[in-house]
């Protein structure tokens, strides 16, 4: 399935207002090590697309505006046979960087629109491809409201949704969309209106322990939020 980049209302026209940038830390404060990725939307520059993080590491990365791109992390990766795979998130490059590539589902994402309409940036969690670690975004611009997905969805995922390791662990919480690839929960076909395209009740898992994120493709009234074009980031996986 093709993989959108932002939602919907993350589709603004991007504006130059001078020459901002933000610095983005990436940590990770999960028990275990994680790989986080980026992909960069059309017509943004590139930025590192692929690095490990041991616990309580952080990475920070400079990204200049205007940007459009998403966050992303892999777990329980290995490099056998010099090809590296992830059971979680992994984005199928067969290398640590992703080179563009985005994560295959399920997979918690972080998605930016820097130095977007008006001198905003746009930002927010998205559990519309699923969810695999909890994952927090801490603007440091004033009056600037930080976005959290602290809940471990995995642990009530529905079995219909549930993606397991070859340990037999839950590794991920597909969407429905991702699961079912219905109309009715991608929000496609005669569904492609948010006037017709509803919550579900699969969709209402996701919201009732993130009520933040988008749990599916037009929840953008309380899923999208705002920084002044400038602001720094801090991205923490398992807050």
């Amino acid at each position: 399935m093709e993989i959108k980049i932002l939602p919907s209302l993350l589709l603004a026209t991007i504006y130059f207002y001078g020459a901002h940038s933000a610095v983005f830390t990436v940590k990770n404060n999960c028990g275990f090590e994680i790989w986080p990725g980026t992909v960069t939307g059309a017509g943004s520059a590139p930025v590192l697309t692929g690095f490990d993080l041991a616990p309580q590491a952080s990475k920070t990365i400079n990204v200049p505006a205007p940007w459009s791109g998403r966050f992303f992390t892999r777990y329980q990766c290995s490099n056998a046979g010099n090809k590296f795979t992830c059971v979680s998130g992994d984005c199928a490059s067969g290398q640590i960087e992703c080179n563009g590539a985005g994560a295959i589902p399920p997979v918690s994402l972080v998605e930016f629109t820097l130095g977007g309409a008006n001198g905003q940036d746009f930002f927010d969690i998205s559990l519309v491809d699923g969810f695999n670690l909890p994952v927090s975004l801490k603007p440091d611009g004033a009056n600037c409201q930080t976005v959290t997905c602290a809940a471990n969805i995995n642990s009530g995922c529905p079995s219909e949704l549930v993606v397991k390791g070859p340990n037999g662990d839950v590794v991920g919480c597909k969407s429905a969309c991702v699961a079912f690839n219905e109309p009715q929960y991608c929000c496609s076909g005669a569904f492609a209106d948010p006037s017709v395209c509803k919550p579900s009740n699969y969709s209402e898992i996701f919201k009732r322990q993130c009520p933040q994120a988008y749990s599916y493709a037009f929840d953008d009234k309380t899923s999208t939020f705002t920084c002044p074009t400038g602001a720094n980031y801090l991205i923490t996986f398992c807050p």
